[in-house]
């Protein structure tokens, strides 16, 4: 519901933020790459903290009078979930809160929300340190939600996702005051409890409920190795370490807690020695082996992309080979082996499968590649080593842009990203993967297939004719039966993705009745009144989904 405009223009005049309704704008704010459009009632642009702090106040004090009033904060815009859409106030967070430090001696950053990766990435580089948690849209996400969404990309198998990487998060909470949260001891955590104010009030209620519930939440927790449905309650309080940490909390909360003002993230030192081996495979049968034995190698990524993706990267190579920077026939030449192996299993792969070996030593690499080479011939498994960059960035970029080229090339039909982030243990996959892909051809759906073998988390990306109405009645049929599926083989209905407009109907259905009213509690907790992007995480429905579809 459309917020009014003497609301609006009561915010702005008491923060003194710009503030922009105009039907350009809104219509910009009203997407992100989803499947969902859906109008704000306005955009606000903060120009620093001071500014957010004034808007939440703002927001409490007309509450009241606005029942619908609410704020969601937004930064790249990349979000495939509907995370950041809403019918209330906009926070845009890449106009002015885009500052950031990187501390080469500690492998350090303090990031603010909008702040683009590749951006930070261009700083990063020449210093021989990365952050290992970015994703496969890492030329078009920020950090605020990269972090609210606990992102996860091709190095997660080695890394972990970005709550492994976040070691203090800042936000502006409810009463309209900054606070930083971080792992805490026993004493400084007692010593937090004490205290008679709003942050001692959040603390001693969290520390009662997760500690309390310890053994519900963990039983709810979803046994994969990535998981970003729900509200992390099962990494906040650390057992064993007698750690309380609530910055583990607001990762992947998808900003419905408070405002992100800045994080303090870890980072890696770039390994300098690199191999990228491609395996060629017929079927998907012989996977879960596959991934058995190259996980004991520790690759720093286990890729897979399946022959759609394969004939929609030669179908348009021009744009990958300008993705890579080298001219069509040169790059065209260098699928030449991967066209002789083709004829040999005659025919393209049925799957693709990238391992990345990276190394500090050359040593270690090359005993590495040259056991991992050694089994892949006992396996029988066709398959390229390559070492130049270049050969490497044919396959980095075809799967990366996958979903891009999906998005932007394909005529008459659009990427649908319903049921595109799933999670199971890769152990399942054989049963899995053909009662997923049965229910997609009964629904009469094609889908391209790529994702994360070495965590068994893969993107299926429907091309869907959405203009049509029996074609959008498809969508919450299939994601229930997908998800029971996902939930039955003890998966994740989201690894890295989130929750968003299209999954929060089934957060519910992922972790139970009782976990999920923790959820509630959570969320009342440190948002009472509801102003923070409300509708995400709980209180979504499935009439939401088919409201907001584009």
């Amino acid at each position: 519901m459309r917020i009014k405009q003497e609301t609006i223009d009561a915010v702005q005049k008491e923060t003194g933020c710009e503030v922009l309704s105009d039907k350009e704008t809104l219509d910009t704010f009203s997407k992100d790459t989803s499947l969902f459009k859906v109008e704000p009632s306005a955009v606000c642009f903060p120009k620093n903290v001071e500014e957010i702090k004034k808007i939440v106040r703002s927001v409490v004090a007309h509450k009241a009078q606005e029942p619908h009033l609410s704020i969601t904060g937004r930064s790249g815009g990349s979000d495939m979930t509907g995370g950041p859409l809403t019918t209330g106030l906009v926070l845009s967070m890449t106009e002015h809160l885009n500052h950031f430090s990187i501390d080469k001696n500690k492998k350090e950053a303090i990031v603010e929300p909008g702040v683009f990766y590749r951006d930070f990435e261009k700083e990063t580089e020449p210093l021989g340190l990365v952050y290992p948690a970015f994703p496969a849209s890492r030329g078009l996400c920020a950090w605020g939600g990269m972090v609210m969404n606990n992102a996860a990309g091709e190095k997660t198998l080695r890394y972990g996702q970005t709550r492994e990487h976040v070691r203090s998060v800042s936000m502006v909470l409810a009463d309209g005051n900054e606070y930083n949260f971080g792992p805490l001891d026993e004493e400084a955590m007692k010593q937090k409890m004490r205290e008679q104010t709003f942050e001692g009030d959040i603390y001693r209620r969290m520390h009662e409920l997760v500690t309390t519930n310890y053994d519900a939440i963990e039983a709810a927790t979803p046994r994969v190795t990535k998981n970003s449905s729900g509200y992390a309650l099962a990494r906040v309080w650390d057992k064993k370490k007698k750690i309380f940490d609530l910055s583990q909390l607001f990762v992947g909360s998808q900003g419905t807690l408070g405002i992100m003002t800045k994080a303090k993230v870890g980072l890696v030192e770039e390994a300098p020695h690199k191999t990228l081996i491609a395996l060629f495979l017929p079927n998907w049968n012989k996977l879960p082996d596959l991934v058995n034995k190259l996980l004991p190698f520790e690759p720093e990524s286990l890729e897979t992309f399946d022959d759609a993706t394969m004939k929609l990267g030669i179908r348009f190579m021009p744009e990958i080979a300008r993705k890579v920077g080298v001219n069509f026939f040169s790059f065209a030449l260098k699928f030449l082996p991967e066209a002789l192996i083709s004829i040999r299993m005659f025919g393209i792969p049925k799957l693709v499968m990238l391992v990345e070996l990276a190394e500090k030593e050359k040593d270690e690499l090359i005993a590495k590649q040259e056991k991992i080479e050694h089994m892949l011939r006992e396996s029988r498994v066709n398959f390229r080593t390559l070492t130049a960059e270049t050969e490497q960035d044919k396959y980095w970029v075809m799967r990366r842009e996958s979903f891009n080229l999906l998005r932007q090339k394909v005529k008459g039909k659009r990427t649908a990203p319903f049921v595109e982030d799933f999670c199971v243990a890769p152990r399942h996959i054989p049963e899995f993967l053909p009662e997923l892909l049965a229910i997609l051809k009964g629904a009469g759906i094609k889908a391209n297939i790529a994702g994360h073998a070495g965590n068994g988390n893969f993107h299926i990306i429907p091309l869907m004719d959405l203009t049509d109405p029996h074609e959008r009645a498809k969508i919450v049929p299939v994601a229930d039966r997908v998800y029971d599926l996902v939930i039955a083989y003890e998966g994740s209905i989201t690894a890295e993705h989130n929750d968003g407009i299209i999954r929060t109907p089934y957060v519910k259905k992922q972790y139970g009745e009782r976990v999920y009213k923790l959820f509630e509690e959570t969320k009342n907790i440190f948002d009472p009144q509801n102003i923070f992007n409300p509708g995400k995480k709980v209180g979504g429905t499935k009439e939401d989904i088919e409201k907001y579809l584009a």
